[in-house]
């Protein structure tokens, strides 16, 4: 199994802003993922708290090994380059009828970020379709940035219920259909959403946000991880690998991280998130 993209595979990422499926686990792998998703979402009530959903891999040694998965990295530096930070993880699960879905929107919209050089790995941890949701983008929308706005629609699961506020051609949709322990690189730019869970099956996939080294916050400063090569740049104040899982250090850390990037990311915020 090997991650690193082929020079086909590199000029569909730069035509259409994406690339899929690219084989990063294996389907065991992915299933261990799930299980201790579904201990994580047990350990809090059932549900796993937003807060704990933001930059996890810096609570969690397994997610921190996931976003430094050498076959993951492959895959992002054929695109990125050999310097790599991650920026944001999280996942992004729907169950059956539960309502949620993702509007049509870019991710570049509030993030702050110097330049466009930024891609999304979505890793599923379980099968990804049109029937339980799956993420749908419109290829080569990722050229230039567009005006959106906030919702703060009930069910949306982005941060501020962001959408674009321009017509999204949902004709040119395709679906980013996906087997446990496979993934999609997505550009920051993409025009992307996706659907409620209609199916019978649980939707979950866990998202990273990798930037290479030279791209900085535009106002202030948050929190990254080196996950490959070197920072000449030191743009991002840098995290720490979590050595247990919840021990005190990593707790401090997350905090600390947290309020950095969510004070980017709601900037200017009609409603600020109860955290």
């Amino acid at each position: 199994m090997t991650s690193s993209l082929t020079s086909a595979e590199i000029s569909r990422y730069a035509r259409d802003g994406i690339v899929f499926p690219i084989p990063v686990i294996s389907g065991k792998e992915a299933a261990l993922g799930l299980e201790r998703l579904e201990a994580l979402e047990e350990r809090e009530g059932g549900k796993l708290s937003d807060r704990t959903n933001e930059k996890p891999h810096l609570l969690l040694p397994w997610l921190c090994d996931l976003v430094r998965h050498p076959r993951i990295l492959d895959a992002v530096e054929s695109v990125l380059g050999p310097n790599i930070l991650c920026w944001a993880s999280g996942f992004f699960a729907k169950s059956p009828s539960d309502g949620s879905f993702i509007s049509w929107h870019q991710d570049s919209t509030y993030w702050g970020l110097s330049s466009p050089d930024v891609l999304t790995a979505w890793v599923a941890l379980t099968p990804s379709n049109a029937s339980n949701g799956c993420l749908q983008v419109i290829p080569g929308s990722h050229t230039e940035q567009v005006a959106h706005r906030d919702t703060f629609a009930q069910g949306n699961m982005l941060s501020r219920g962001q959408e674009i506020a321009v017509e999204v051609d949902r004709t040119k949709a395709v679906d980013v259909r996906l087997e446990p322990g496979q993934m999609s690189l997505h550009h920051v730019r993409i025009f992307h959403g996706s659907e409620a869970n209609r199916g019978t099956l649980r939707r979950v996939g866990f998202s990273i946000r990798y930037l290479p080294t030279h791209v900085r916050q535009l106002q202030g400063r948050t929190t990254a991880l080196l996950v490959r090569g070197v920072d000449e740049y030191h743009h991002f104040e840098p995290e720490r690998i979590p050595k247990a899982e919840w021990d005190a250090e990593a707790v401090a850390c997350h905090s600390y991280a947290l309020g950095l990037l969510m004070s980017q990311i709601y900037a200017g915020a009609a409603k600020l998130p109860a955290r």
